[in-house]
C-alpha cells in the first residue's frame, strides 16, 4: 500500500494561541485528526511534523509518529504547506520508504470522517491523478457576488450576470481544509492542488468548517455537538 499520512502541526498558532492542541470536545485538537487516520486503515504510517515538543508529546499520546523535528526556518508564519509535506517525504526517502501516496492531513479538522478518506484513496490510485481533496459547494452562487469599495459603493465581480438565474449558473466549490491526497512527485515539484490535475471528494457544507479564529472555534464547537447528537439519536 505504501500510504502515509503526513499532519503539520507548528507550534506558534497566533490567532488562536495553542490551536493544535487546545481541547476541541474533550480532546486535544491533534487527537481527533490522528484517530480519523490511524482509523481509516489505509495508512502505513501516520507522521506529525512539528517542531514543539509539547505537540510531539500529545501526538504521541494519541498514536502518531514524530519521527523528526521540523526545522525552524519551515515553522514560521510564512511557511507553506506544499513546504512542510516535501520535507517529510524527502525524509521518509531517506529511509528508503516506497511510498505511492501521500495524505496531508490538517491538525485542526475534527469533522473528517475516515469513510471520506477511505473514499479519497480509492479514487487516488483508482486514476491518474496528481491529487484528490476534499471540497464543498459554495452556499451562494460566486457569480452574483459584490464587494465593497472602499468609498462604501458596491459592485459585482461579474456584472454579466446579474440578471442571470441562480440555477443557469455553474456550481462553484471551495477547499474544505481537511485533506490533501496527492503524489509524491507532485508534492516536491510544487504542483497546483488547485488545478486540472486533481479531483475532489464532494463533502456537504454542513460538515465544513475553518478553524481560525475563536469565533470559528465557538461555531464548530457547537457544530460537532449537533453532529454527534444527531449521530447518538439515530443508533
Amino acid at each position: 500500500m505504501k500510504n502515509v499520512c503526513i499532519i503539520p502541526a507548528r507550534g506558534g498558532s497566533k490567532r488562536i494561541p495553542r490551536k493544535n492542541i487546545k481541547i476541541f470536545a474533550g480532546r486535544p485538537m491533534i487527537g481527533h485528526s490522528i484517530l480519523s487516520a490511524i482509523g481509516s486503515g489505509i495508512f502505513d504510517r501516520v507522521i506529525v511534523s512539528t517542531d514543539d515538543p509539547e505537540i510531539t508529546s500529545v501526538a504521541k499520546e494519541f498514536g502518531a509518529e514524530v519521527p523528526f523535528i521540523r526545522p525552524a526556518e519551515l515553522s514560521d508564519d510564512y511557511t507553506n504547506t506544499t513546504d512542510v509535506i516535501s520535507h517529510s517525504i524527502n525524509w521518509l526517502r531517506n529511509t528508503d520508504l516506497d511510498i505511492k501516496a501521500v495524505c496531508c492531513i490538517y491538525a485542526t479538522a475534527p469533522f473528517i470522517q475516515v469513510s471520506d478518506l477511505v473514499q479519497a484513496e480509492k479514487i487516488f490510485h483508482s486514476g491518474n491523478w496528481e491529487y484528490v481533496f476534499s471540497a464543498t459547494t459554495f452556499g451562494f452562487p460566486i457569480f452574483r457576488s459584490i464587494k465593497k469599495n472602499t468609498d462604501g459603493s458596491i459592485e459585482m465581480f461579474y456584472p454579466e450576470h446579474f440578471n442571470t438565474r441562480s440555477q443557469d449558473l455553474p456550481e462553484a466549490y471551495h477547499d474544505a481544509g481537511q485533506f490533501y491526497f496527492g503524489k509524491p512527485d507532485a508534492w516536491l515539484s510544487g504542483k497546483k492542488i488547485f488545478d486540472i490535475g486533481s479531483t475532489i471528494v464532494d463533502l456537504p457544507r454542513w460538515r465544513v468548517q475553518d478553524i481560525d479564529t475563536l469565533e470559528d472555534w465557538d461555531r464548530a464547537e457547537v457544530l460537532y455537538k449537533l453532529l454527534n447528537q444527531s449521530k447518538s439519536s439515530t443508533t
